[in-house]
């Protein structure tokens, strides 16, 4: 069945977010004094998957290796746009005050931006009327009916990728070296609006490609399960519990702590 949509201005979708960003959206948003985080999550890598394993090659194209102890790994580092309450944007109206430089991210919703991920409506905050067959077609079969949606997608999909290089330099100059386990959680930094402007700033002025690093540097897993914290330790990888993590850190888990 096809899925319809059309926007009601509910204002639902702008409010307590984190937005992921290209870097350049990042140092837009930052110029019109949002806030903006690093989220970190990192994957176990210890042998090349399948080439036919398309999850994992979408997962190694949007990440950096890294180690952990001796444990290979692929970290993937998300740049977003952080606030609690209404988007700084949303005008009292809910209309939005920026809608010409609004984020990829946002021009989409609510379709998906991970190609293993199905759109379903019930998942998302739009209203219930939103979704009248009466509206055009967004979906069918898990294609997206507007080729301009698609065109916006895949530019968000180039741009995560084309950053990776140049998000390792950004952890490299805010001394970012902990993520969460992928799957568990992430680690999100808050370095400040200056401190990540100047930063972001600095890795975009480099002109040159930023390929994979042939000296990987070393990540601390961070980890609220006493097992998982374990079970790492075990195959020599160098994991803590979130009270370890550094100023500006912190710790944003999917489960409950335990085994403290």
């Amino acid at each position: 069945m096809p899925s319809h949509f059309s926007c009601t201005m509910c204002g639902r979708c702008c409010r307590d977010l984190r937005l992921p960003l290209s870097l350049a959206e990042a140092a837009g948003w930052l110029r019109d004094g949002g806030e903006t985080q690093l989220l970190c999550d990192a994957i176990p890598w210890p042998v090349e998957p399948a080439a036919d394993d398309r999850l994992a090659a979408y997962k190694f194209r949007r990440s950096f290796p890294a180690m952990s102890g001796t444990l290979p790994l692929r970290v993937i580092v998300t740049v977003v746009a952080a606030f609690d309450g209404p988007c700084p944007h949303l005008q009292a109206d809910l209309r939005c005050g920026a809608y010409d430089r609004r984020p990829r991210v946002c021009r989409i919703y609510p379709a998906e931006i991970n190609p293993f991920i199905e759109l379903q409506p019930a998942a998302k905050l739009c209203p219930p009327e939103a979704w009248d067959e009466r509206h055009p077609v967004l979906e069918v079969a898990g294609r997206y009916a507007d080729p301009s949606l698609v065109a916006t997608i895949e530019a968000f999909r180039e741009a995560d990728i084309h950053d990776v290089g140049a998000k390792r330099k950004l952890c490299d100059v805010l001394g970012v070296r902990t993520a969460a386990l992928a799957n568990e959680g992430f680690v999100v930094i808050a370095p400040g609006r200056e401190a990540m402007a100047n930063a972001i700033a600095a890795v975009m002025r480099e002109d040159e490609v930023v390929g994979e690093d042939a000296n990987p540097a070393s990540w601390i897993l961070i980890s609220n399960r006493r097992s998982t914290r374990d079970t790492l330790a075990s195959v020599d990888a160098e994991a803590r519990a979130p009270d370890a993590l550094p100023d500006l850190h912190e710790y944003l888990g999917f489960h409950a702590a335990s085994g403290e």
